[in-house]
């Protein structure tokens, strides 16, 4: 399991990379799961 800071990292790097859009929100749900905070209005252009 990736830590909150990991999980975070994994998320806006994957964005930084556009890797592919079903990964990004799988993080992203987990993110939700987790109730952390990130700015995800840069996820889906």
């Amino acid at each position: 399991m990736l830590s909150d800071e990991t999980l975070l990292d994994s998320y806006h790097m994957a964005i930084e990379l556009q890797l592919d859009v079903d990964f990004i929100a799988l993080l992203l749900e987990e993110i939700h799961k987790r109730r952390l905070h990130t700015d995800v209005s840069a996820v889906l252009h």
